[in-house]
């Protein structure tokens, strides 16, 4: 079975950053990629998908201008890059593959998810 497993979360202080990367055991060079978060009493909230090219990005609109997708199928890995992180981008951050849209129906295959706390 196709496993994800991110890693790179943690806690930091509102304006600081973070990496995080996930990591497949299969090829990921034919899939979209992405990322989803989920916030204590929220819903699944998407944040960034990337094409199998790497040339179109689409993110969310609390997200953009601050996150970068990027990815490397050489290391089967997508990595999401967090700048001038705010309080209200606490969740837990899942990567997905399989999808093209903002639905997180629309993903085949989740991780199990990692940690990123910002403090005011």
């Amino acid at each position: 079975q196709l496993q994800l497993e991110e890693s790179g979360g943690g806690s930091v202080q509102a304006g600081g950053s973070l990496r995080l990367s996930c990591v497949a055991s299969v090829s990921v060079r034919p899939s979209p990629l992405g990322w989803f978060r989920l916030a204590p009493g929220r819903d699944y909230e998407f944040v960034a998908r990337i094409t199998s090219n790497g040339i179109d990005t689409l993110y969310s609109d609390s997200v953009k201008d601050r996150f970068a997708i990027s990815r490397d199928d050489a290391k089967n890995t997508v990595y999401l890059q967090m700048n001038r992180l705010k309080p209200e981008d606490t969740a837990v951050y899942f990567c997905v593959l399989g999808g093209l849209g903002m639905d997180p129906g629309q993903y085949y295959y989740w991780g199990r998810g990692t940690q990123v706390t910002v403090s005011s």
